[in-house]
């Protein structure tokens, strides 16, 4: 009998701790749960669209075109452009 006393025992005491355990674990689990939800970044929220892009500025005053256009020249004459870019840049410029 000594034996079977002591197996019951020990089943007793294994079941109560496997409770208490049990229980310690659900109560901390609700405690972070609770410290997630009030540290938790708040939803993200709908933004509104970005403003429209700005219109395309307006043909260039006259002598400013002299000048964009002096500097492909020169751009041309150095020999950074051939005469085709120099044709599409200044066509570009002229708003042809």
């Amino acid at each position: 009998m000594g034996l079977l006393r002591g197996v019951a025992r020990t089943a007793v005491v294994a079941g109560t701790a496997t409770a208490v355990s049990n229980r310690v674990s659900r109560r901390q689990a609700g405690r972070w749960a609770s410290q997630e939800q009030q540290y938790a970044p708040p939803p993200p929220q709908d933004y509104a669209p970005p403003p429209p892009a700005a219109p395309a500025p307006a043909a260039a005053s006259g002598s400013d075109v002299i000048t964009q256009l002096e500097k492909l020249g020169s751009l041309r004459d150095s020999g950074v452009l051939t005469d085709e870019e120099f044709a599409a840049q200044k066509a570009r410029i002229l708003g042809s």
